[in-house]
């Protein structure tokens, strides 16, 4: 806890479907805290991002195109089971092609009617290709053929689909998934309060499934929107007002009613922050109850066997999935994978984005995060998923948005709960 208050005190912030199943990507139980979540949706909208030389391949874009290389490659030699089309079509739509992926799972899913994976993923495939008839269509078979857990999210997809079948092209308002008027027991828009009786229509596991179809449509905007909208009826403001933000200033989302409650959110959340804890409490009596089941939904499967021998005397090439595999107990104690103790006091080099530990642009001490931050507020990366860099004495960095490379000495951290576990010291600054 002294780690995150430290890291707190120094941040000034700078001013689906059907369902998408591929066999080798896991998720946690749903729900997950705000922030782990909006971390992985990211991580998922940067899949699809094409890449440029500012924007380079994420790893886990590399490893979906590694496979679906083989996959293609395989298809060449013999017919893919149905299972290998439902994987190569969900590949396809991750990397942002859903035309390829209507190629490969159309005719595919002719020959195999019933395989529910084939269909889940034509019926996501259709639906980003904007094709809304065809999605429905898919849905439709999709809600049929699921297994009993994943109905309910087949179901709120397929009502998704056709509420958009019936509005004008390019509707940006809120979707109804719920049938239900989010306003608090004034009849009006409420920071942090929701209406008992509108409270009630919501099922049980809603916002569990807005999450799951939000990490399948990772780039929808309005789903963001519906899940900041149930962030606010749990009584938690800030987070709504963070999400909201995102998805006018990151999502260019335009709709009259967003900018209003985006207003009011702000300026509630504004006044919390200025409040005392006991005072702040009192804007959450008629709140949904909210308690997640997992820090963050992606599960990691990355293979520390096949890392690269480590150089004792040269670069050694660091990847964030290395120092993903850290584990903290309930005192705030790191444990680090073996791979990461044999770096300690290494010459390590690392891409990432910068985030500064003050209100400036010329750094000499500044975070490293894998991926860029939006929202400080609701995307700020785990502690595991942090790195200092501190350049040599004299010397300073300038600020970009755009990813970086850091060379240096790394240091860990496991003793100290004043400062950050991982620290690249004498670091050089590329872009």
């Amino acid at each position: 806890m002294k780690r995150l208050a430290l890291l707190l005190s120094l941040l000034v912030p700078l001013s689906a479907s059907a369902g998408l199943y591929y066999s080798e990507e896991t998720f946690a139980e749903l729900p997950s805290r705000w922030r782990g979540y909006l971390l992985d949706q990211r991580v998922l909208r940067q899949v699809a991002a094409r890449p440029t030389a500012d924007n380079p391949p994420s790893l886990l874009r590399q490893r979906y195109e590694q496979e679906v290389a083989r996959l293609s490659k395989l298809a060449g030699q013999r017919s893919l089971s149905a299972d290998e089309a439902a994987d190569l079509g969900a590949l396809l739509v991750r990397l942002g092609e859903p035309a390829r992926a209507v190629q490969v799972l159309l005719p595919m899913q002719r020959t195999h009617p019933r395989h529910f994976r084939l269909l889940a993923n034509l019926g996501t495939a259709w639906q980003l290709q904007g094709d809304l008839a065809q999605a429905a269509a898919a849905l439709e078979q999709a809600v049929r053929l699921a297994p009993g857990k994943y109905v309910p999210a087949e179901q709120l997809h397929l009502r998704l689909v056709r509420l958009r079948q019936r509005e004008r092209p390019g509707g940006s308002r809120l979707d109804d998934l719920f049938g239900i008027r989010y306003i608090g027991p004034s009849g009006k828009y409420e920071p942090g309060l929701l209406d008992p009786a509108e409270a009630k229509k919501l099922p049980p596991a809603a916002i569990a499934l807005v999450q799951q179809l939000g990490l399948w449509l990772p780039s929808d905007s309005r789903l963001l929107w519906q899940m900041g909208e149930l962030a606010n009826a749990c009584g938690d403001v800030s987070t709504a007002a963070a999400i909201l933000e995102g998805c006018i200033s990151e999502f260019g989302l335009r709709d009259a009613m967003l900018a209003e409650h985006r207003k009011l959110l702000q300026a509630k959340a504004g006044e919390l922050a200025n409040q005392k804890p006991d005072q702040a409490g009192k804007h959450e009596q008629h709140s949904l109850t909210f308690r997640p089941r997992s820090s963050r939904p992606l599960v990691s499967k990355f293979n520390l066997t096949n890392l690269p021998p480590i150089d004792p005397k040269g670069l050694n090439v660091l990847a964030w999935e290395v120092i993903g595999e850290t584990t903290v107990d309930r005192k705030s104690r790191p444990t680090f994978p073996a791979y990461l103790r044999e770096l300690d006091g290494k010459e390590v080099e690392m891409s990432g984005y910068m985030q500064p530990l003050a209100d400036n642009t010329d750094l000499g001490v500044f975070m490293l995060v894998e991926h860029p931050v939006g929202c400080w507020y609701c995307e700020m990366p785990d502690l595991i998923g942090i790195v200092l860099v501190e350049l040599p004495e004299g010397k300073a960095g300038k600020y970009t948005r755009d990813r970086i490379k850091v060379r240096g000495r790394l240091l860990l951290n496991a003793d100290d709960p004043e400062t950050f576990f991982y620290t690249i010291r004498d670091a050089q600054q590329e872009q």
